[in-house]
């Protein structure tokens, strides 16, 4: 899902790619890849400069080819499960 919003700190659009997920059995195929360049893509068409990913661990750095760097925090509690945050420039 590609949610689009205005960006605090310039005239261009953030771009949100909430919830990539490739089924395990069919990982490592390219497919994480395929799809964030096709959102990619995508989000530069409508003007955005800048765009949030939201994943699993595994799909973030399939979709980024093995090259990402996650920043993650605990959900509800400091035991809860960890969400991760990938931003990309366009």
């Amino acid at each position: 899902m590609l949610r689009f919003r205005p960006a605090i700190w310039t005239d261009a659009l953030e771009c949100c790619l909430a919830e990539l997920y490739v089924a395990p059995e069919r990982r490592g195929q390219g497919l994480g890849r395929a799809l964030t360049e096709a959102a990619v893509e995508v989000a530069r068409r409508e003007g955005a400069t800048h765009m949030d990913l939201g994943s699993e661990p595994e799909a973030l750095v399939e979709a980024a080819g093995g090259d990402v760097a996650l920043a993650g925090n605990r959900e509800g509690r400091p035991d809860g499960p960890i969400n991760y945050f990938y931003e990309r420039e366009l």
